[in-house]
């Protein structure tokens, strides 16, 4: 899932976004702002009787989809993701940035109670649940949705129309973004997300709102916008179901190995082979079964439980999954890893980031604000300097490097 820019003036981007959508739709349900190419329309209406018979009432399609139109910059997002080439522990270290860690600590302080009943009812720690609420929408901020979230109908309909690869997936979440609508729980005009239709605290797709998502604050309906109490039980509910999420046992954790280790084995058995904790402390539950996963030569090595791979099957990348965990270690007071990668730097502090973004703005290259937040924004205008510098690699990435040419004024 993308990581989300500083909050900002955002009329570039080129798309409809939620910040100007509540009176645009008010006035007009739902409109883009260009008209509808050539063949939607006659799309729409062949998909009407398909959404009809999935037990869409004409009341919800009229509601949802009867003026709609495409927008169509959702191909040009899909086309043009960014692309950072970011190593292992450039990925880690923005993810696991101190603004990351300060705020989480701050979310959960805020949220204790929260974070108290589910660990009660389903198991999953807090802080993995508080760290994929941070990497998936910046522990909730409102100014995430308001600045980085389009309307979902016309993403969704653009989608279904016209990306062929997937059409079948894209009906399919748009007629169950319909049904979300038909149970009352959410309105077309609140339902903002992604490019690709994912909302919320932790970035539902409506699948995943519909099937998973339940009321966990007992209003009556269930939504992953407003207080996290249905958005942060339910996706603890997601990791226990669909993710085999293990109660009481920790994701995992870095060790010391010796070469020519690998398999599945008990922490026992792996303590007997001569793995240890980089830490020195004993394995708490030496009977749980973990695997051995080193990313890179020469860098950490980690033994990872079954809940390292829950978290795992809500992205399924073996380095996000290892920021998540790693990120809900730091909050909760745990240590940067022991042995570092190859050539990797520290991750810059809170003020540095600040002080970075400050430089380059002043420079000319627009991060999209100053909050010590590293997203897409801040990356582009990073990798934008680097290649008029000649600092190479041109790779995007904010470290002691990037600052220290920006301090000498270059």
């Amino acid at each position: 899932m993308r990581q989300l820019d500083s909050p900002k003036s955002h009329t570039r981007r080129g798309v409809l976004k939620a910040g100007l959508a509540a009176s645009a739709l008010v006035a007009g349900p739902l409109r883009a702002l260009a008209a509808a190419p050539a063949g939607f329309d006659q799309w729409r209406d062949n998909f009407r009787a398909r959404a009809i018979a999935k037990g869409i009432s004409e009341a919800t399609w009229n509601r949802c989809m009867a003026r709609v139109e495409p927008d169509m910059s959702v191909f040009k997002q899909m086309r043009n993701q960014p692309e950072f080439h970011e190593l292992i522990w450039q990925y880690i270290n923005r993810r696991v940035s101190d603004w990351r860690i300060i705020h989480g600590r701050e979310a959960l302080k805020k949220n204790e109670a929260l974070f108290a009943r589910i660990e009660r009812d389903f198991g999953v720690e807090r802080g993995t649940l508080l760290a994929l609420w941070g990497v998936e929408s910046a522990y909730g901020d409102p100014l995430v949705q308001q600045n980085h979230m389009t309307p979902v109908f016309p993403s969704l309909a653009a989608l279904a129309w016209n990306e062929p690869r997937r059409k079948a997936y894209w009906e399919a979440e748009l007629i169950n973004a319909m049904k979300i609508v038909q149970r009352g729980w959410s309105t077309p005009e609140e339902m903002n997300g992604s490019w690709a239709g994912a909302m919320g605290h932790s970035q539902w797709m409506p699948e995943v709102w519909l099937n998973v998502g339940f009321d966990y604050d007992g209003d009556g309906k269930v939504s992953p916008f407003g207080r996290p109490d249905d958005a942060l039980g339910s996706t603890a509910k997601y990791l226990v179901n669909r993710g085999k999420w293990h109660r009481g046992e920790h994701w995992g954790y870095e060790v010391r190995a010796p070469g020519g280790t690998s398999g599945s084995r008990s922490y026992a058995a792996w303590a007997s082979a001569g793995v240890v904790r980089a830490d020195g402390r004993p394995f708490p539950q030496p009977n749980a079964s973990a695997q051995l996963w080193i990313p890179e030569a020469g860098g950490p090595a980690f033994l990872l439980g079954p809940n390292f791979y829950s978290v795992k099957s809500y992205n399924p990348s073996m380095n996000y999954a290892l920021a998540i965990c790693h990120l809900g270690d730091r909050c909760l007071g745990g240590p940067p890893f022991i042995q570092p990668f190859p050539g990797s730097e520290r991750a810059l502090t809170l003020a540095e980031v600040q002080e970075m973004q400050t430089r380059l703005t002043k420079a000319g290259f627009d991060t999209g604000g100053t909050d010590g937040r590293v997203g897409n924004d801040t990356m582009q205008a990073i990798k934008d300097y680097q290649t008029r510098t000649g600092l190479l690699p041109a790779d995007g990435y904010g470290g002691l490097k990037v600052l220290a040419r920006l301090r000498q004024g270059g």
